[in-house]
C-alpha cells in the first residue's frame, strides 16, 4: 500500500469541495496525474490488483476529507468568502508555471495550441455568468435520482480535469448545496446516488482523458491550461471591501506559496 497517498487524497478531497478548484490540479502538482488516470482505468480490468495499492489510500484520504471538511469549507465560503476565494485563486495561478513546464510550452506549442487554449479559457470563464436555480434535495424520487446520478457523472469528469472542479459543475447545476448538506449530515441515499454517478463517470472519463493525452498530448495540455485560466475568472469574487483587502492579499499569497511547495513535491 502506498500510504503516502493518504495525504494526497486529503488534499484532492478538500479541493474537490471547492467550486472552481480541481482535484485534478492537485494531482498534477503532486506528480501523480498520469498514474491516477492509469490506475482508475486499470482498476476496472483483470489487472485490478496491481492498482489497488495506489488507489485505496487515495480513496480513503479523499473520503475522509469530504466528510471532515465539508462543513468547514461551507463555513469559510459563507463567513469569509472573499479571502477564501483569493486563497483558491492563488492556488490556481500558482499551478500554471508547473503545468507549462510539464507541457514544454516554449518548444511544443504552435499557434493552433494557443488558439485552443484561448477558446477553452473563454468557454469556462463564460460559465461564471451561467446561473442555475439552487435546490435542496433531501429525499429521493425517480426524477431526483436521475438528476443526482447524472450530476455526479458530470462532476466526476470535471474532478479529473485540472482547472475545473466537480463542485463547480454541481454549483452550475444548482446541486452544490445539496451535495454539501448530504455530506455534512451523512444523508446516505443522496451520497450513494451522487457517488454512483461519480464512480461510473470516473471509469468512462479516465479512459477518454488518458486516450487523448496519449495521442494528442500538446493539444490536451493546451486545453488544460485554458481551463485553469478560465477558472480564475469563475471564482474571482471582485475587489474586496477595504476591511478585507489586506486579508485577501495575504490569503492570495498563501495560495501561491502552497502551489509552489506542491510543485516542488511533484518535481
Amino acid at each position: 500500500m502506498e500510504w503516502r497517498n493518504l495525504y494526497r487524497g486529503l488534499l484532492m478531497g478538500i479541493t474537490d469541495l471547492i467550486p472552481g478548484v480541481s482535484g485534478g490540479t492537485v494531482a498534477f502538482l503532486l506528480g501523480i496525474y498520469d498514474r491516477l488516470l492509469a490506475s482508475i482505468s486499470g482498476f476496472f480490468s483483470r489487472k485490478w490488483r496491481k492498482h489497488i495499492g495506489f488507489l485505496l489510500p487515495l480513496v480513503i484520504g479523499m473520503g475522509t476529507a469530504l466528510l471532515v471538511f465539508s462543513s468547514f469549507i461551507d463555513y469559510l465560503l459563507e463567513k469569509h468568502f472573499e479571502p477564501t476565494q483569493f486563497f483558491f485563486m492563488g492556488l490556481i495561478i500558482g499551478v500554471i508555471p508547473f503545468i507549462m513546464k510539464q507541457a514544454d510550452v516554449k518548444r511544443t506549442f504552435q499557434l493552433s495550441h494557443f488558439v485552443c487554449l484561448l477558446i477553452f479559457a473563454v468557454l469556462l470563464a463564460s460559465l461564471a455568468f451561467v446561473k442555475s436555480d439552487a435546490v435542496m434535495i433531501t429525499t429521493l424520487t425517480l426524477p431526483t435520482v436521475i438528476r443526482l446520478f447524472f450530476a455526479g457523472w458530470a462532476a466526476s469528469m470535471a474532478m479529473l480535469l485540472p482547472g475545473i472542479s466537480g463542485s463547480f459543475i454541481l454549483l452550475t447545476l444548482g446541486l452544490h448545496a445539496t451535495a454539501i448538506r448530504a455530506l455534512s449530515t451523512l444523508n446516505l441515499p443522496i451520497i450513494v446516488t451522487i457517488g454512483a454517478g461519480v464512480i461510473i463517470g470516473f471509469v468512462v472519463s479516465s479512459k477518454g482523458i488518458r486516450y487523448i493525452l496519449d495521442r494528442f498530448p500538446t493539444m490536451t495540455y493546451a486545453i488544460i491550461i485554458g481551463l485553469i485560466l478560465g477558472s480564475i475568472f469563475v471564482i474571482y469574487p471582485g475587489i474586496p471591501a477595504e476591511g478585507g483587502l489586506v486579508l485577501s492579499v495575504i490569503t492570495f499569497l498563501a495560495g501561491l506559496l502552497f502551489s509552489f511547495l506542491f510543485s516542488k513535491i511533484g518535481e
